[in-house]
């Protein structure tokens, strides 16, 4: 039996640019070992696939995998999915709003605007943080192989997805990065992490951004909602952003990919939102 599917970029409104999220919908009827395997067929850093929630609150449930694993939460592939949902209409965002249920809990979805202008915004779940220790963020330092910028700790920051997050000099210096992926999938397999998110100011009141996982298949992650996400949490912890702040991020330069995140406090908890627009849509046979 085949399912239908669709291929979103997210943190775009321009096809080809931004991150892409396979959607498989009305995907009930897959095993585990399905999922796995589209998900690494696609080779993309997430595919996500549609399902009948359990949660009386939720729209719908949704699982998210890399070509390697499952995740319980991810941003990027949040958005999309919501996205190629309401555009098969297989969800309802008249209200302004949908609910996704997924390994994190309950995720609100806000939806404003119609069509090409949509602009969805996910609410992060609560993140939990800890610096990194000496030895873990000189282990990060030479990874890198850029100094991190003086003063505030590397952290480690739990929103469902785990990443490393470190301040570095400013956007030239995050451009200008060639990590040591296999120094860095080791890293991360040893503090059980998606991988590591970097950023600095771009002189124009936001930040440029990358996010590398090799250890979940994917070296550089194009545009990362969680990461940015986290990278919100961190800068939120650290006294630089405070309540009402608005900055958009942006990512994916160094993959030819052009992303713009936004990024949002409000009641105490961080927004993460961007456009999205469908390039391919169709049906993919897992039997």
């Amino acid at each position: 039996m085949a399912n239908d599917f669709k291929i979103v970029d997210v943190f775009s409104a321009t096809p080809f640019q931004g991150n892409p999220v396979v959607v498989v919908m009305n995907a009930d009827g897959l095993t585990d070992q399905q999922m796995q395997r589209i998900a690494a067929w696609t080779n993309l850093s997430e595919t996500t696939f549609h399902l009948t929630p359990t949660s009386p609150e939720a729209d719908y449930r949704l699982r998210i995998f890399t070509p390697r694993s499952e995740l319980p939460f991810a941003g990027h592939p949040t958005l999309g999915s919501a996205h190629a949902l309401i555009e098969a209409r297989l969800v309802d965002a008249s209200k302004g709003h949908v609910v996704q249920e997924c390994g994190a809990g309950l995720v609100p979805v806000s939806v404003s605007e119609e069509g090409a202008t949509r602009v969805l915004r996910l609410q992060l779940p609560q993140p939990k943080i800890r610096d990194l220790t000496q030895a873990e963020q000189k282990r990060l330092t030479d990874i890198l192989g850029a100094p991190l910028l003086a003063g505030p700790q590397a952290a480690l920051v739990d929103v469902g997805a785990r990443w490393i997050v470190a301040e570095l000099n400013d956007a030239a210096t995050v451009l200008s990065l060639t990590p040591d992926m296999n120094a860095s999938a080791q890293l991360e397999a040893e503090l059980a992490v998606t991988g590591v998110s970097v950023f600095g100011g771009n002189g124009k009141g936001g930040i440029e951004v990358r996010s590398f996982a090799p250890s979940c298949g994917v070296n550089e992650d194009p545009v990362c909602g969680s990461g940015n996400g986290s990278i919100a949490a961190y800068r939120l912890m650290r006294g630089q952003i405070a309540e009402g702040a608005e900055y958009t991020a942006t990512q994916g330069q160094c993959v030819g990919r052009a992303g713009h995140i936004y990024i949002s406090i409000h009641d105490s908890r961080i927004f993460v939102g961007g456009q999205a627009v469908t390039t391919v849509s169709g049906q993919i046979n897992a039997n």
